[in-house]
């Protein structure tokens, strides 16, 4: 009951102003899609309008809330290839209140080679949310795992990075790669960018290992690390299936209340940083 909120109330904090973040990794299978699906189902059911925007050609964000996403459906692509407004690619998501989404299909496969010859290719996307009528406290990014310009998008157009890292042996491997590259979009394209959030997922404290990966990610990157640890959980793993985030499918599961926390860090977090004035 606590993490369904059939009663709609606000009981996350929602941000004074709206956030824009994206997920973002160039490794494959952390858990960025798992991260922001369940994380923006978590803010929505509590009380804040998000926008989940589906950035990977594979379109698993789109599979996990439901959405269509079938060739010949209204997507992201038209907003960045074509110029379409924001809103006129956006659909709601089905028995989630307060939540959005806009899709990805197999269109978006081809849009890293056509983005190069078009103007201002680096801020397509930046400029489509911008310019979007609708309200959102809460705009999550589902970053395919590259550094291309689908991800150059995405980082151009958010304030804020949410780095998921699996507890596994390579999950530094390929984070310095990526911070050096959330350094030069600070530097050349987008001066507000910074990594405000990093979450451990895919924990299993049966091992030594990811009490290693762990310490040594939390020595890294301080307290940007939240204080929530995703487990392992087949629970997780099974709601993409049935089309559904964890916190619908399984609400008492260890991951759904894994992610409930997560989310709930992130609101609390906001709301300090901008009772604050500001980020670093």
């Amino acid at each position: 009951m606590q993490i369904l909120n059939p009663s709609g109330e606000v009981t996350m904090p929602r941000p004074s102003h709206r956030r824009v973040i994206g997920v973002a990794n160039q490794k494959g299978g952390v858990g960025k899609t798992t991260t922001a699906v369940n994380i923006a189902v978590a803010l929505a059911l509590h009380g804040n309008r998000v926008l989940v925007i589906d950035l990977d050609p594979q379109g698993n964000a789109s599979t996990g809330l439901n959405v269509p996403h079938h060739a010949g459906i209204s997507n992201v692509y038209d907003c960045l290839i074509e110029g379409a407004p924001l809103d006129s690619v956006t659909q709601p998501v089905e028995g989630i209140p307060n939540m959005w989404a806009v899709p990805a299909t197999i269109d978006l496969a081809g849009a890293e080679i056509e983005l190069v010859s078009v103007v201002a290719r680096e801020s397509r996307l930046h400029r489509a949310i911008n310019a979007a009528a609708s309200e959102y406290d809460y705009v999550f990014i589902d970053c395919p795992p590259s550094l291309g310009l689908l991800t150059v998008n995405a980082l151009v157009a958010a304030e804020e990075v949410l780095i998921p890292i699996q507890c596994e042996y390579y999950a530094l491997e390929g984070v310095q790669a990526l911070t050096s590259n959330i350094d030069l979009i600070r530097s050349h394209l987008n001066p507000k960018l910074y990594i405000s959030t990093v979450l451990l997922t895919m924990y299993d404290r049966r091992t030594r290992l990811a009490d290693l990966v762990e310490q040594d990610v939390r020595s890294y990157f301080g307290d940007k690390c939240l204080n929530a640890v995703i487990p392992r959980n087949v629970r997780v793993s099974e709601a993409p299936s049935y089309s559904q985030s964890v916190m619908t499918y399984d609400p008492g599961s260890r991951g759904a209340m894994s992610y409930f926390d997560a989310a709930l860090e992130i609101a609390v977090r906001g709301t300090q940083v901008t009772s604050q004035g500001g980020t670093e």
